[in-house]
């Protein structure tokens, strides 16, 4: 359940996103937060750092990075219903895995040092793309957390921000619509996709995970490699819009 109360969709080029919008900063309560906007999909991802690792990785010297992720009641069109005394359901589960995973792939922890950071992605609307999105939003969340984090006077060790982040983080959808490859699906895309894949990349063109699944279809070897390219081409534009958010406080490797 992703769908908008609107999933009319514009036409526009088969490889190009729709329109994406970063507001960092949103909540004056953590600086680290960021309503990100992929077309209709809405996710306000906010980061928050405690000094302090799950018991389990207590004294090994090296930090911790995990994602929450939650689609509020309103965000769709039937209503949907809230996760309770702490039951999650599985489709959450697994995005916000998928989420941490992402994230974790890009970041040093034993340059971080032991210190969690949770990413909360939390979708106000929901058009489709709300992980890729959580993703793309959530890194830029991360980043604005570290860099605050490194800042903070008389860190005891004191952090480099590029240290921690080498490198960036980003993904989108594709998809096979009608015979043709399609990029950044919204609900309506989604639904009439014969296959769709998330593809998530590192910003210097590394593959951290691939999701791809045909919708009672199949895929070839030409069709696959042209979902890549394109999403390999979203990704990089990704990439620069996050640059261009984060500004002078992008880690070394964000082109």
């Amino acid at each position: 359940m992703t769908n908008s109360p609107s999933a009319s969709t514009s036409a526009r080029p088969h490889d190009a996103l729709r329109e994406v919008q970063i507001e960092c900063g949103y909540l004056e309560s953590n600086p680290a937060s960021v309503l990100y906007r992929s077309g209709k999909t809405i996710v306000l991802c906010t980061a928050s750092v405690e000094t302090k690792v799950p018991p389990w990785m207590a004294g090994r010297g090296k930090g911790w990075v995990t994602a929450e992720y939650n689609m509020l009641p309103g965000s769709t069109s039937p209503r949907k219903r809230r996760d309770r005394s702490g039951k999650v359901d599985g489709r959450t589960t697994e995005i916000q895995r998928l989420i941490g995973r992402s994230l974790r792939a890009v970041v040093d922890l034993e340059a971080l040092g032991e210190r969690s950071i949770t990413v909360d992605c939390d979708v106000l609307q929901a058009d489709g793309g709300t992980r890729t999105a959580s993703i793309t939003g959530g890194f830029i969340a991360l980043s604005l957390a570290v860099e605050q984090l490194a800042s903070t006077p008389l860190l005891d060790p004191p952090i480099v921000v590029a240290d921690v982040l080498p490198r960036s983080v980003a993904a989108v959808s594709v998809g096979v619509v009608h015979g043709k490859i399609v990029s950044d699906l919204d609900y309506q895309l989604d639904s009439a996709a014969d296959v769709d894949m998330n593809v998530v990349m590192t910003g210097d063109g590394r593959f951290i995970e691939i999701q791809g699944t045909g919708e009672e279809a199949t895929f070839d070897d030409e069709q696959l490699a042209g979902m890549l390219a394109v999403a390999k081409k979203g990704i990089r534009e990704l990439t620069q819009k996050q640059s261009q958010a984060i500004g002078s406080r992008k880690p070394s490797s964000v082109d």
